[in-house]
């Protein structure tokens, strides 16, 4: 029997979106094993996460959102906590899984709610169109069509090379799937393009600089991988409880709650996904789902779990339930045997779906009151500082602060919460401690 239509749409946009975000399974091990822990182990421990708590998400949040371990954090684990403070991965995880009790107990008691609705709606609508151009510069820079030039800071790559001309026909198909509403229009491109990449580093170019040394753009390196479970309960709870800690503890926090926090809200914003009371939908469940990702990743062997906003993806292709995040969710599963596949599908492919995304996701940018300049400066700060310092916190971090000075210095300090003045105080306490 036939799927009903909203169904078949449903979970075609739990496949885009798994597709733009299983990039994770390969990529959080790698950066999380430079700290000594097992690389399959970890492989292990994001499968287990992105499912259990992605079906948490549609299950009991109804959100059509990808719960996975975090990019940023999975850095700040590995290269802060555990090459510059010189402490263990087990301590570590340890300070990941506090971090997450800390989340909990504030989602128990609601104050993550309301933190949520301390955001000025400007800040809101320059969020999510700052994350839609931090999502397209994610998705030029995977292609590496947006490089690095000593004299201009970035700069465009050579047109020349068959990567760059292999992505660009795969952007233009997917943006002709689009434009032409073709259901499933993103995955379509998706696999075309991997298809289309197939003759590179066998017949034309080499990917040897982009490929982990690989001649070949598209490799197929098999199908079956045991599952690796050493570094389940490894987590050291006494030990990461020191008071030279709490800094770390503090920065899990920090970050996870504030990426979370703009990915809902952009999220929201981006796809109408708003409550009665015009609050994003069923934040105070989605929050602990959050919540309950991050207190798993130190129970698992992981960085901190977070709410994904390439969740976009599946959204822009109709998603609108919890059952898109099911979906997704299952489909991480079989990858805990069948990692070998994810190097199939390379990042050229995907980075076309984050571009459209991108350009979904600035909509809400012509609800920002341009005329009235004391809305104007904090949002524009916020919008730009997220793709310019490749971060959503700092991104967000400025627009808050922007916004309660020039509020507080214009006689308007009654649009600024206390709520927002809490909010003030820990990011600066943040951004002392990041420096």
């Amino acid at each position: 029997m036939p799927l009903k239509p909203k169904l078949k749409t449903e979970i075609l946009a739990g496949v885009s979106t798994f597709l733009a975000t299983m990039y994770i399974i390969v990529v959080n091990p790698a950066i999380l094993s430079q700290s000594g822990m097992s690389f399959n182990g970890v492989l292990t421990a994001t499968v287990l996460l992105s499912f259990f708590c992605s079906l948490m998400m549609g299950l009991y949040a109804k959100n059509p959102i990808v719960v996975a371990p975090g990019m940023g954090m999975n850095a700040f684990f590995t290269f802060t906590a555990e090459k510059g403070m010189g402490i263990s991965w087990q301590v570590a995880l340890g300070a990941v899984f506090w971090a997450g009790i800390i989340f909990l107990l504030l989602s128990i008691f609601n104050i993550r709610t309301q933190i949520v609705k301390a955001i000025p709606k400007q800040l809101r609508y320059a969020i999510s169109a700052g994350i839609g151009l931090f999502i397209t510069l994610i998705g030029f820079s995977n292609a590496k069509f947006i490089v690095p030039n000593p004299a201009t800071m970035i700069g465009i790559a050579s047109l020349h090379d068959p990567i760059i001309i292999t992505f660009l026909v795969g952007l233009a198909i997917t943006m002709i799937m689009l434009t032409r509403h073709i259901q499933g229009g993103i995955i379509i491109g998706i696999l075309i393009t991997t298809l289309i990449a197939i003759p590179i580093g066998r017949w034309w170019g080499d990917a040897s600089a982009i490929n982990f040394g690989q001649k070949t753009l598209v490799t197929w390196q098999g199908i079956f991988s045991a599952p690796d479970f050493s570094l389940l309960f490894q987590l050291d709870i006494v030990n990461s409880l020191k008071i030279s800690l709490l800094p770390v503890i503090f920065a899990f926090v920090f970050t996870d709650l504030f990426d979370s926090l703009s990915t809902f809200v952009g999220v929201a914003e981006a796809a109408d996904l708003y409550d009665e009371d015009g609050e994003p939908r069923n934040i105070k469940q989605s929050l602990l789902t959050d919540a309950v990702a991050t207190t798993m990743g130190g129970l698992l062997g992981t960085s901190p779990g977070t709410a994904f906003i390439e969740s976009a993806v599946g959204i822009s292709q109709g998603g609108r339930t919890g059952i898109t995040a099911i979906t997704a969710g299952i489909l991480f599963l079989p990858f805990m045997f069948l990692s070998p596949l994810l190097s199939i599908i390379p990042a050229i492919a995907t980075a076309p779906a984050l571009i459209m995304v991108g350009v979904l996701m600035m909509k809400p940018v012509t609800k920002i009151n341009w005329d009235k300049l004391d809305d104007a400066i904090p949002a524009f700060m916020a919008m730009v500082l997220i793709p310019l310092s490749y971060s959503i916190t700092q991104g967000i971090i400025w627009g808050f602060l922007s916004w309660t000075i020039i509020k507080v210095l214009n006689g308007k300090a009654k649009e600024v919460s206390w709520m927002l003045i809490i909010i003030d105080v820990f990011a600066l306490w943040a951004i002392y401690l990041g420096h």
